[in-house]
């Protein structure tokens, strides 16, 4: 093993894995929250990541050749950016793979002049609001249009 961990930008090639990886990570979010429905995550196609990598910026993380999270960004108007499919596979957790993909998103988002980037998570999955937390974001908003509450978390580039 070399023990290496790199993230980059994800090509076409990579669609499967990061199929395979969101929806571990979006399995396991539903487990941890209690939620009785299923998620767009978890739903989608490989068509559908594939889309995402040619219309997006998506990354993939990779430690000694095995696909471990990915992340996607929608760069929005006025300055914003939508993050979403954020996912680290599960026996990852908790070794700072998350942490290496907000600040890889902060690098990119801070070189284009974004001002704000948003994304939704549930309410009520303690972990993952204070992984935001630390990472500088904060709660804008709650709305419960996808059947659970959800928060609108930001975070603002001065």
């Amino acid at each position: 093993m070399n023990y290496s961990f790199v993230i980059r930008k994800a090509t076409e090639c990579d669609a499967s894995a990061i199929h395979c990886i969101t929806k571990e990570a979006f399995q396991k979010y539903i487990k941890d929250t209690g939620l009785n429905i299923s998620l767009e995550p978890v739903e989608e196609s490989l068509e559908d990541v594939i889309k995402d990598i040619q219309t997006k910026n998506v990354f993939i993380g990779i430690i000694d050749s095995i696909p471990v999270g990915s992340i996607r960004i929608s760069i929005e108007n006025e300055g914003n950016a939508y993050i979403s499919r954020f996912g680290v596979s599960p026996k990852y957790h908790n070794i700072g793979i998350g942490k290496a993909f907000i600040n890889v998103v902060d690098k990119l988002l801070l070189s284009k002049n974004i001002k704000r980037v948003y994304l939704h998570t549930a309410s009520k999955y303690k972990e993952l609001i204070t992984f935001y937390y630390n990472s500088g974001f904060y709660i804008h908003s709650t709305s419960e249009e996808r059947g659970y509450i959800r928060a609108l978390l930001v975070k603002e580039y001065t």
